[in-house]
This record gives structure tokens, C-alpha cells and sequence, in this order.
């Protein structure tokens, strides 16, 4: 079968969806995404809930945000982070739904 067709995603593509998978190749930010499964939460609470430092989370969060798995909201001093859309969302359902079967 020749997979040079219109249906068959380009180069590009490909890459970005591997670099998708990669994040959560890292335990660390999985467990930030499931953190934030529910609801938006604050670097300090984050920090405090994974018993790692603001630097660390900080760090991982930078990462989660430029690849579009997470966004951020100001309120005040504080920037709340939650899940980027529905997506996400689903990706750790599954995910999480194919582990436990």
C-alpha cells in the first residue's frame, strides 16, 4: 500500500504529533496533567502537592505551555494553570482508561 497519498499526514505533521507524545513520556509532567485534570491550580500548590520545588514545576510548566497542554491564568499575583481544552482531557482519559484495562 503506497501511503503518499492526500490522507496520509505530511512530514511535519508527524513530528508535531510525536513531540505531543513525548510529553508524556515524562512522569513528572504526567502527573502535573492529572494535577491539573480537575481544576486550575497555582505553582506554590502544585509544588506543594508533588513534594518538588517551584523551580522544578515551574520548569516542567514552561514545557507543557509551549506545546499546548496547559494554559495559564492571571488573577491577581497568582497565575492559575488548567488543561489547555477538551483534548487533553481526553488524551489522559484514554490513556489512563488503556493502562487500567
Amino acid at each position: 500500500m503506497n501511503r503518499t497519498d492526500a490522507s496520509f499526514p505530511d512530514e511535519e505533521k508527524m513530528m508535531m504529533l510525536a513531540d505531543l507524545f513525548k510529553n508524556f513520556g515524562d512522569t513528572t509532567r504526567v502527573r502535573i496533567l492529572y494535577a491539573l485534570y480537575e481544576d486550575e491550580i497555582c505553582v506554590n500548590d502544585l509544588a506543594k502537592d508533588l513534594g518538588m520545588t517551584q523551580s522544578a514545576i515551574s520548569h516542567q510548566l514552561r514545557i507543557l505551555k509551549q506545546n499546548r497542554l496547559i494554559k495559564g491564568r492571571r488573577e491577581g499575583k497568582l497565575i492559575l494553570y488548567s488543561l489547555a481544552d477538551e483534548h487533553v482531557h481526553t488524551l489522559l482519559s484514554v490513556g489512563m482508561e488503556h493502562v487500567l484495562e
